[in-house]
């Protein structure tokens, strides 16, 4: 049986919010409820973990294309634009953050660096902000080095010079009212928010849950990437 045609082709490099960029290894159908359902895999270099995802529920998700170089060298010069300085409340700063990275865009992306590396100059970021600062740069090194065609240990360097660029400091737009800062309850809310994660689901999981996404822990031996 032939397989329809899709808006993303195999072996095309594409970004999946919140989880990296990554690599379409397959387009294959899987029996469901009756029903054949057309799945793309994915696999995700970074955490090296291949992602089930159905074809009509990936534009739903946030999956993209790759952006142009020029795209990207925008994204890269946001990180030294003048910024608006957010709330120093940092439950509300992640979550403001956290937002962006699920809608994906590499502006988005680069926003979330921009912010959260001048905030952490100002205080050390909380354990999940820090984390999300990582996943935040890692996927802004690894889309600006595919669009650009640049080693990413050369946009590791571009990023730190936008963000620290020599003989001049960032200067906010102008000043808000800060409120007081809640860093201190970091570990209560790592609770909070580990307990609403939703969990990936897998063969054991109901129907329903299978329909959408699964993912698979560690990249199949016999992929071809």
């Amino acid at each position: 049986m032939s397989i329809p045609e899709t808006k993303f082709a195999l072996n095309q490099q594409v970004v999946y919010p919140s989880q990296g960029v990554g690599k379409i290894t397959e387009i294959f159908e899987k029996k469901f409820k009756d029903k054949e359902i057309l799945y793309y895999k994915i696999y995700l270099p970074v955490s090296d973990m291949v992602v089930m995802v159905p074809v009509d529920k990936a534009e739903e998700i946030g999956i993209r294309c790759i952006v142009s170089a020029d795209e990207a060298q925008e994204a890269l010069n946001m990180l030294g634009d003048s910024f608006e300085p957010i709330t120093s409340d940092w439950k509300l700063r992640y979550q403001m953050n956290l937002d962006l990275l699920k809608k994906g865009s590499i502006k988005d992306i680069a926003t979330i660096v921009r912010c959260l590396y001048n905030r952490s100059k100002v205080k050390e970021l909380p354990i999940l902000e820090r984390k999300l600062y990582d996943s935040a740069k890692k996927l802004l090194e690894d889309e600006i080095s595919l669009a650009a065609h640049i080693a990413e240990k050369d946009v590791e360097s571009a990023i730190h010079s936008k963000l620290e660029p020599p003989g001049k400091a960032h200067e906010p737009k102008h000043s808000i009212e800060i409120v007081e800062d809640e860093d201190d309850d970091d570990e209560d809310f790592m609770n909070e928010d580990e307990e609403e994660e939703e969990t990936p689901s897998s063969e054991n999981d109901s129907d329903e849950e299978m329909e959408d996404t699964e993912i698979d822990a560690g990249a199949d031996s016999d992929d071809d990437l």
